[in-house]
């Protein structure tokens, strides 16, 4: 079962001018005219021109007359298309390793043995939509088992991102537009003029009499998106890629078999690297079954590696995925991401003790669908919740500490919890605090210790304060706690009570 992800890029010829001219005001209405002889009409419009009721085919002179101050730019589909075919290379280096453009503003891909490095499917679909519109670019994207469902559902769905479920195919295009179906536009108008209007009314017609009348292409659209029929996907391959491949006489198929190839593969691909001066961040393992269909596996590494030991053990760990079908005539070995990595000397453990290198055992969990792994690091903020950030679990240490001279609780709060105090102001500690419904009584505090809000920074923080205190309820229990405001000027906090941690 393959799992195919469709991204629709609705307005890119129109993002693409956008990002190429900064100078067009954002607010400003921009389209893209076509010609064909005298003839001019909008191939495309942004969000501001179809808000004001311009639409694609519109005449251009039409659009002119109805908007004032419209911008309007030349066609340039040489152009739109080298700009997809960048993205796509980029989609290939970060989501999946069979990627391939879907003009004119699409792109595809087989997902499958790749998700878990993003998370999962819906954590990957919204971080790539998400880096799109980083990047300016409008975009939807769905997933589902085919690749006309996919791409059905990209074009005609209103969120911006939509995961089907394995097997829910059927149900999920059957109210589906028929324009999803990747037909002529004669062919969809001939059909709504028989009284067809989504894609379930089409498919419970017998086949005999529309492939007389239209041919075979509805029918074989229909069965590609509903999988009876394979529709393989030609992956785009950047000439910079590091890639070997071993094609067989005769189909292999043996999970034994496969290990020894991957085995050899891997060793040629070290050579390159090495001869290169490069280590792999990024793997894929491309399997070509006899049924023209191709299956992709991706392994990822904390560090560039170029160890042949480590690299094939990543991968023979995954062969369990590999489905061969009737047999596998070929694979291929593609570095999609690689960095800079010269030799160095190894430290003998006889002369001295060697650091534990813990990138195996983060190489391993990454690749096994643990994708949330990091560690924490201080940064230059009296704010407590500003004072560490998230890094890579290998990033250097680069001497960085926590200048603090007041100890801090061992679980700090993703938020402050607000708590009811008793206490005398200003600088007095809490009597008795109520925290989750139960009321405890301190026996002992220390405190304030005045934090001031970054007013270089941010500023509504220019004159905030909070006054931390450590307490100690009845039971020996420890809190870190602070109120907002110095007590007596209301400008600088609310006032109220919050808990912020919890001591050993």
């Amino acid at each position: 079962m393959t799992r195919v992800v469709s991204v629709f890029l609705p307005t890119l010829p129109t993002d693409r001018v956008r990002r190429a001219d900064p100078s067009i005001p954002a607010e400003a209405p921009l389209v893209i005219v076509a010609r064909s002889g005298s003839k001019r009409w909008l191939s495309a419009v942004d969000a501001n021109a179809a808000k004001l009721g311009l639409h694609v085919g519109m005449a251009a002179a039409k659009a002119q007359a109805l908007v004032q101050g419209l911008h309007m730019v030349d066609a340039d589909p040489a152009a739109d298309l080298a700009a997809l075919e960048r993205l796509t290379l980029w989609a290939l280096s970060q989501y999946s390793p069979v990627v391939a453009t879907d003009p004119p503003n699409g792109i595809v891909m087989d997902t499958e043995g790749a998700d878990h490095l993003q998370g999962g499917e819906e954590l990957m679909l919204s971080g790539l939509v998400n880096r799109f519109r980083a990047r300016g670019l409008a975009a939807r994207a769905a997933i589902a088992d085919t690749w006309g469902a996919a791409f059905g559902l990209a074009r005609s769905m209103r969120a911006e991102t939509k995961v089907i479920p394995i097997g829910k195919t059927a149900d999920a295009v059957s109210r589906l537009p028929l324009s999803s179906l990747r037909l002529s536009a004669e062919t969809i108008v001939s059909l709504r003029m028989l009284g067809f209007q989504t894609i379930g009314e089409l498919a419970v017609t017998p086949r005999a009499p529309l492939t007389l009348r239209f041919g075979p292409e509805i029918g074989r659209r229909l069965d590609q998106m509903f999988g009876r029929v394979a529709e393989p996907i030609d992956p785009i391959r950047c000439p910079e890629i590091i890639e070997v491949h071993r094609a067989f006489a005769e189909p292999i198929g043996a999970a034994e078999t496969i290990a020894k190839y991957v085995s050899r593969l891997v060793a040629a691909l070290c050579l390159e690297l090495q001869a290169k001066g490069l280590g792999v961040r990024r793997t894929d393992l491309i399997v070509h079954r006899v049924d023209n269909t191709i299956q992709a596996l991706r392994a990822g590494t904390a560090k560039p590696v170029r160890d042949v030991a480590w690299l094939t053990k990543i991968l023979h760990d995954r062969i369990e995925r590999i489905d061969p079908g009737y047999g596998i005539e070929k694979l291929g070995l593609a570095a999609t991401m690689v960095e800079p990595l010269n030799d160095r000397q190894i430290v003998s453990s006889l002369v001295e003790a060697a650091d534990v290198d813990v990138t195996s055992l983060i190489d391993v969990l990454g690749n096994r669908g643990t994708h949330r792994i990091y560690r924490q690091a201080p940064v230059a903020s009296d704010v407590p919740e500003r004072s560490v950030q998230r890094i890579s679990p290998v990033a250097d240490e680069d001497g960085r500490t926590w200048p603090l001279t007041w100890p801090r609780p061992v679980r700090m709060m993703d938020r402050p919890e607000l708590i009811e105090v008793i206490a005398l102001l200003p600088d007095h500690p809490p009597v008795s605090f109520t925290w989750r419904g139960k009321r405890r009584r301190v026996r002992r505090a220390d405190g304030p210790e005045r934090i001031f809000g970054e007013w270089w920074m941010r500023t509504s923080e220019w004159t905030a304060v909070r006054d931390y205190f450590t307490v100690e309820d009845e039971t020996g229990e420890r809190y870190w706690i602070y109120r907002s405001g110095d007590g007596v000027d209301a400008d600088t906090g609310s006032h109220r009570w919050f808990v912020h941690g919890t001591f050993a």
